[in-house]
């Protein structure tokens, strides 16, 4: 057989894009899942907005959800990241939100999804994903209307990298009339042991116990948990100092906030765990610390037409 010296050359293959962040509905658009190429991951409910999971390359959950949950919108998520929104607990003295549930409503409406944005990666290691979701008055229902009748619109924006989820939200006032409100993040962290674990950053730092009749005291050293735990600190190195989480001497999680002044500590132990019909299991309090990014030691202030934005970023 004669051999061409000039025959034509297979075509070299086009180089495809890399490979980019995956993001997919379900439990009937219920839901939303953002996957990495790497493999992490973060599902939000709808419902709340609630961050419900956050898993690593490896599929190691982060976030602490009860078996007990309730993930069909009929009640707030316990566990995972619910959203508190325009007040923490309740506030019977405080007439603008007087009339509000627990925590506000943020956590017990719909939100909207309004899209994602991704980074341009040139590899996994560098991408990054952003979901965007959206809470206004004029999406509220009469009744949660009757109880605030504010007009406002809320941006919540979830953005996972292979490093590290945040969450940022920005409240706009869209009325003629101040609004005064709280916003917290209630994030429910996974740990092995929580009597075996340190919260550092929160040295010197004043606090309000609220196990101990509401005292304001200061905190010396690290914080360790062997009993109910319930306090709003207002650490004395600002947002920007991360409050992290040790187990047995290893750093298993950051958090750095961004204008957001106060961490609440919280873990329920066992009596406040044997109480709540949707804490399960009931030894779960084992499992967990609530590290929460707010400002809810006071109330934030929003004159008509102007905006609040307060994140955190937590990283593994």
């Amino acid at each position: 057989m004669v051999d061409r010296p000039n025959k034509p050359m297979a075509l070299a293959t086009t180089p495809g894009l890399p490979p980019q962040p995956q993001v997919n509905f379900s439990h009937g658009n219920s839901r939303v899942t953002a996957v990495l190429p790497t493999g992490d991951s973060v599902t939000i409910l709808l419902y709340g907005a609630t961050v419900i999971s956050w898993k690593n390359r490896f599929g190691t959950e982060k976030l602490w959800l009860s078996d007990a949950a309730k993930l069909d919108g009929s009640k707030a998520v316990r566990g995972g990241i619910p959203l508190v929104f325009p007040v923490f607990g309740t506030a019977p003295e405080h007439a603008p939100t007087s009339k509000l549930p627990q925590h506000g409503f943020a956590r017990n409406s719909r939100w909207e999804f309004l899209g994602k944005s991704s980074s341009e990666s040139t590899g996994p290691s560098d991408s990054s994903v952003k979901l965007d979701f959206g809470l206004s008055s004029a999406t509220l229902d009469d009744a949660v209307k009757s109880q605030w009748p504010y007009t406002f619109s809320l941006i919540y924006s979830v953005s996972l990298t292979p490093e590290s989820l945040s969450m940022s939200i920005v409240v706009t006032n869209d009325g003629d009339k101040p609004i005064d409100f709280q916003v917290l993040m209630h994030t429910y962290l996974r740990v092995d042991d929580v009597t075996k674990i340190q919260v550092t950053g929160l040295e010197d730092s004043p606090y309000v116990d609220k196990v101990d009749g509401a005292k304001t005291k200061s905190q010396t050293g690290a914080v360790s948990i062997s009993g109910e735990t319930d306090r709003v600190y207002t650490p004395v190195k600002g947002p920007s100092h991360a409050v992290a989480v040790t187990e047995e001497g290893e750093t298993v999680f950051t958090v750095v906030r961004d204008n957001l002044k106060d961490v609440v500590v919280w873990n329920p132990w066992t009596e406040k765990a044997g109480g709540m019909g949707d804490f399960e299991p009931k030894d779960g309090y084992k499992q967990m610390i609530c590290i929460e990014a707010g400002s809810v030691s006071g109330w934030t202030t929003l004159d008509a037409g102007d905006a609040f934005e307060g994140a955190q970023t937590i990283s593994d």
